[in-house]
């Protein structure tokens, strides 16, 4: 069942086109990844998937409705979205920070709620951050507060969580942690994940479907096993790779070799979604 669909979208900003055309659609209980370069329209496209950015063109509709006509409130109870970073940390506790979550449920005067605590509660035991519950969310590592912040998500309840770029800043380990949470979640609870990506092994061992941009355009859709082709590492990111499959996780991986001349990536043609 469709829950997410973009319909001939075009995005402009400071009088440029950063989407252009795009057609998309996302299914309920799959995670999908958005990759491609820096600059080709990535967590543009995410930005308006949440409605954060209004379209110049085209409609997005969330279960076959504008998104513009829900109330904030109402969205919210739908589609959570963490941002790629946070500019400040709020001198909270985990526990408070997590508990903000709950707001798109919550009474017009804000009255705490036994059923909003059991949510909070069950929403740190999920992302392994109930051991910490009080400490300060600025004492935390960074793999532990990216974890906080997928558990405020999480006691949103919705249907659709939108993750910008979930592992950045973070080291090898704890990207993998966030990752493997990610999956669990989506699996355990079939929620519906979108994420930015860079990384093409995370994208390819995580996903179920990918969507891959260049220069505000779709290049490809489809699964990892088809869109993550030599092809598509050359005409997109302008690398010399192979893909192949590890032996005991059967997992997909990309093995870049090295760059190439340059390319001109406005001579190349786009592939059609493969799907």
């Amino acid at each position: 069942m469709t829950l997410l669909r973009l319909e001939d979208v075009s995005v402009r900003l400071h009088n440029r086109t950063v989407l252009d055309s795009l057609n998309w659609q996302v299914e309920v209980g799959k995670i999908y990844s958005i990759i491609g370069p820096n600059g080709s329209g990535k967590s543009t496209l995410l930005k308006t998937c949440a409605g954060q950015l209004k379209p110049a063109q085209g409609k997005v509709l969330l279960q076959g409705r504008l998104l513009d006509s829900y109330p904030r409130r109402q969205l919210a109870r739908h589609m959570a979205m963490l941002q790629q970073s946070q500019a400040s940390l709020p001198d909270v506790s985990v526990r408070s920070l997590v508990s903000y979550g709950r707001f798109p449920h919550q009474p017009v005067w804000g009255a705490k709620r036994k059923e909003d605590e059991k949510i909070v509660e069950w929403a740190m035991a999920q992302t392994g951050t109930l051991p910490f519950a009080e400490r300060k969310l600025s004492n935390l590592s960074g793999g532990e507060r990216q974890r906080v912040w997928i558990a405020m998500t999480l006691a949103q309840q919705s249907g659709l969580i939108l993750l910008d770029e979930p592992t950045t800043y973070l080291d090898v380990n704890h990207q993998w942690e966030v990752m493997e949470l990610v999956h669990d979640l989506n699996r355990k609870y079939s929620i519906t994940i979108v994420m930015v990506l860079h990384d093409l092994n995370h994208a390819a061992a995580c996903s179920d479907e990918l969507l891959v941009m260049r220069a505000g355009e779709m290049y490809a859709s489809g699964p990892p096993e088809q869109v993550i082709t030599d092809r598509m590492l050359r005409d997109v990111f302008g690398v010399r790779g192979s893909v192949g499959r590890d032996d005991r996780s059967g997992r997909m991986h990309c093995h870049i070799e090295g760059l190439l001349e340059a390319v001109d990536f406005s001579a190349q043609p786009a592939i059609a979604a493969v799907k």
